[in-house]
This record gives C-alpha cells, sequence and structure tokens, in this order.
C-alpha cells in the first residue's frame, strides 16, 4: 500500500500525490518532498511578496567515516589496482624444534615465513557539470541563488554520499571487487547470538549477550586481539536510553554496555550507523528485507582499509564557444580491503 498525501495543484484544488521513499541508499531529506516540476528560478510574486535571502537546503545522511573505517587517501595514484602484502610464519610446531644432542648428523627443524598478496581494484569515477551565459545571468537577476556555487556544492555531495555508501556496503553494481565493512565475504557472521534487537532482550537475555559476545570475539579472533569497534543498527542504538533493569532503572543499557566494553577493551567505541538498519542495505545484501548488521572489529590499518587513491580534484572550467562552461570533477577509490579475516565478526538477523 502506498502513502499519500494531498498537495496544491495551483488550481485552488488538492491532489494526491505518492510519498517520495526515501529509504535504500540515498539516505536524504526530501527537503519537504518537492515535486520536480515546481523546480526553477522563475516563481510567481506580486507586489507584497518578499524574497528571503535565507535558501534552505537538502539534508542527507552522513557521519565521520574514519571514525569507522580506517582510510588513506592519495596513495597509488592512478593505478589500478594496490597490493597489500600479507606476512605469515610458517615455522611448524614449536616440539619440531627439540633436538636429541647426542645423536649423530641429528636434522635441525627450520623456522620459515611466508608472504601472499591481498588485491584491491581501484575504480575511476568522474562528473562533470555545465551551465551557460543565460543561467548565470538568470540566476543573478534572481539575486537569491547562486546556480554555479549549486552545482559545486551537489556534486561534491555526491562524491562524499557515494564514498560512505561504498564504504559500509560497497558497490551495489560489483560487490565482489567493491564490498564495505559490512558486506566483506570472509568475516565470520554469528546467526545465533543475537536475533533480536539489544534495546529489546529482556534482562536475562540481555545479560546472556553481554557476558557471551567479547568471550566470541576473543575466541574468533584465536584468542589474539579483543575489538576496538562495535557498530550497530541506529536504530537499536537508540532503543538503548531504556534502563538495563527492572532493579537497577537508574542505568540504561547502553551505559551498562559502555562501562562493561571500557573495562575489558578500553579504546572500544560504540557507534550506531543507520546503513546496519535493514531497510538501508537490503538492495545491496539483495535480501527482501535486508538485516540487522552488527560489526565488531579492530579499527586498524593493518586489519582492513579503505582505499582513495585519488581525492575528489575538479579541473578548471572551460569553454569552446564562451556560452557554455563545463568542469569535470574526477578521484579513484577501492572497496573496504580485509586483510586479517578473524578480526570481522558479524551478528545479523
Amino acid at each position: 500500500m502506498k502513502t499519500i498525501r494531498y498537495i496544491e495543484n495551483g488550481k485552488g484544488g488538492l491532489e494526491a500525490q505518492p510519498l517520495r521513499n526515501t529509504q535504500g541508499l540515498e539516505l536524504r531529506n526530501a527537503n519537504g518532498d518537492i515535486a520536480p516540476g515546481s523546480t526553477g528560478m522563475q516563481v510567481a510574486i506580486d507586489t507584497l511578496t518578499y524574497i528571503r535571502k535565507q535558501v534552505t537546503e537538502q539534508k542527507f545522511y552522513q557521519f565521520n567515516i574514519e571514525e569507522v573505517v580506517p582510510m588513506v587517501v592519495s596513495e597509488g595514484a592512478f593505478s589500478q589496482q594496490l597490493l597489500t602484502n600479507l606476512s605469515f610464519s610458517t615455522s611448524g610446531d614449536f616440539e619440531e624444534g627439540n633436538i636429541n644432542t647426542g645423536g649423530t648428523s641429528s636434522k635441525i627443524a627450520e623456522s620459515n615465513a611466508a608472504v601472499a598478496p591481498k588485491y584491491q581494484k581501484v575504480q575511476n569515477w568522474a562528473k562533470q557539470i555545465s551551465y551557460s551565459v543565460i543561467d548565470v545571468e538568470q540566476a543573478l537577476q534572481a539575486n537569491n541563488w547562486d546556480r554555479i556555487y549549486s552545482l559545486h556544492k551537489a556534486r561534491k555531495k555526491d562524491w562524499d554520499l557515494g564514498i560512505q555508501s561504498v564504504a559500509m556496503l560497497g558497490l551495489k553494481s560489483d560487490n565482489t571487487n567493491f564490498p564495505g565493512l559490512l558486506t566483506l565475504s570472509n568475516a565470520t557472521v554469528d546467526t545465533t547470538t543475537l536475533t533480536a534487537a539489544i534495546s529489546s532482550l529482556s534482562d536475562a537475555n540481555f545479560q546472556t549477550f553481554v557476558s557471551v559476545i567479547l568471550k566470541n570475539y576473543y575466541a574468533n579472533s584465536a584468542y589474539t586481539v579483543l575489538p576496538n569497534r562495535f557498530v550497530l543498527p541506529t536504530s537499536d542504538y537508540l532503543g538503548l536510553a531504556n534502563a538495563e533493569s527492572a532493579a537497577y532503572p537508574m542505568i540504561s543499557k547502553l551505559q551498562y554496555l559502555e562501562n562493561t566494553f571500557q573495562k575489558m577493551c578500553p579504546d572500544l567505541k560504540i557507534i550506531p550507523n543507520a546503513y546496519c538498519d535493514k531497510d538501508n542495505n537490503k538492495t545491496v545484501l539483495n535480501v527482501g528485507t535486508g538485516y540487522q548488521m552488527y560489526a565488531l572489529y579492530r579499527h586498524d590499518q593493518e586489519s582492513l582499509l579503505l582505499n582513495v587513491p585519488v581525492d575528489y580534484t575538479v579541473t578548471q572550467p572551460n569553454t569552446t564557444n564562451n556560452f557554455m562552461f563545463q568542469d569535470v570533477a574526477y578521484g579513484q577509490y577501492t572497496g573496504v580491503g580485509l586483510f586479517r579475516n578473524l578480526e570481522m565478526y558479524y551478528m545479523r538477523f
């Protein structure tokens, strides 16, 4: 069933119009659900109309990418593939080194190391903007909106939103070569520890979750490391304001989680992210309803990394006829590379 709203049709009446869907990868506020047919600089005014200087701009969901995914910018510019060497020991069992000094021609076991390549493909990106002398002059005539500035700002926003979407979900057109933080194929996937939102767990189930989650991660990492990031759906994070239990109503579930994690992992951060909510990842995950995604991992460039070999760069505006002007912005990016598979731990339902 579609949700509808009624708007003035300009003829003194009302007409039904479906509400725009703002879910999915866009995560944008449609700024009043402006109908495309109503856009433009030419508007009807009368002698008592005052045009305010303030312009209300559209809003988008954004977050600090580097707080969630380690990034390296401007390394390997204009390459089409990045290679990271993974070094590991092939020394065998410790007891292979036991020797009998009384024997003759005793064979000494050898320690060794090997290296393996990890490749990340690089994607080229470019978008142009164009405008005419008339566009500029009409914007000046309206004296309320800078068209050229707005075109440049819209294109930069397109890049910023695209990189953050790649950082979390990868490319929907090629998720194999360009995965995101939540779509790494070599990560451990746990579908039993958490089967409902943390904020909705009963007192007993919440305590069980708290008691096993770090233990599960530590075992999965072969007892080598604890996590320093816990990324969870924003909808669940906001629900963690509820009481930890009926016995302790003065402390929230979030405070309890933070206190517990800080004792075990002093550098661990709990970070909400809207891409972890199922409505915002179902398109890329190719699952009808999507998943509520939870990720425990190490925020460390030696563990995982998003590369931007060429950051957003704009060419000089130019024209061939002194009437139409164009410039191009370009850049390069990769998906998220996972170098230590056992340090990425998903829970989902």
